[in-house]
């Protein structure tokens, strides 16, 4: 499933130009085009916000675990030759590195599946905040898991 071209055949089916949906959404036109070629792809909140507009289920956009597991997959892009139990110890020891709230927020999102919207709510943070811990803990990640794989 490709999010944006499925976005922008939505768009132009409801004959809005980029910058309308643009201007619905409190975006630039600029990051709807990154959308539609395919440079980013939306959060999930914003994907629901996409199809609230065009009536449709966020489904249609984009698999909610597709989109998660693609954040998740830039940590581990070049493991094809570790093995499955391998990585799977890698990531639990970086996990168990971690502070407690952050891993409970990185548990949250990549074990639980859960929105940055719903992690912020669970642990009364903004969901800036959050989505900046995942970073910061992904950049670690990716980091970790190269340096374990010597």
């Amino acid at each position: 499933m490709n999010a944006g071209k499925t976005i922008a055949g939505l768009r132009t089916g409801k004959g809005l130009s980029q910058q309308a949906l643009a201007d619905l959404l409190s975006v630039s036109r600029d990051l709807v085009s990154k959308w539609e070629n395919g440079t980013r792809t939306p959060d999930y909140p914003t994907v629901e916000r996409i199809a609230d507009i065009f009536g449709v289920s966020p489904e249609i956009i984009i698999d909610k675990n597709d989109l998660i597991f693609k954040e998740l997959a830039e940590c581990v892009d070049d493991t094809d030759t570790v093995p499955r139990e391998r990585l799977s110890g890698i990531v639990s020891a970086f996990v168990r590195k971690l502070s407690e709230r952050n891993a409970g927020v990185f548990l949250e999102r990549y074990y639980y599946l859960k929105t940055t919207s719903e992690i912020s709510s669970e642990y009364g943070i903004n969901e800036n905040h959050v989505r900046s811990i995942l970073s910061k803990t992904r950049k670690k990640l990716k980091k970790h898991v190269r340096e374990g794989k010597l």
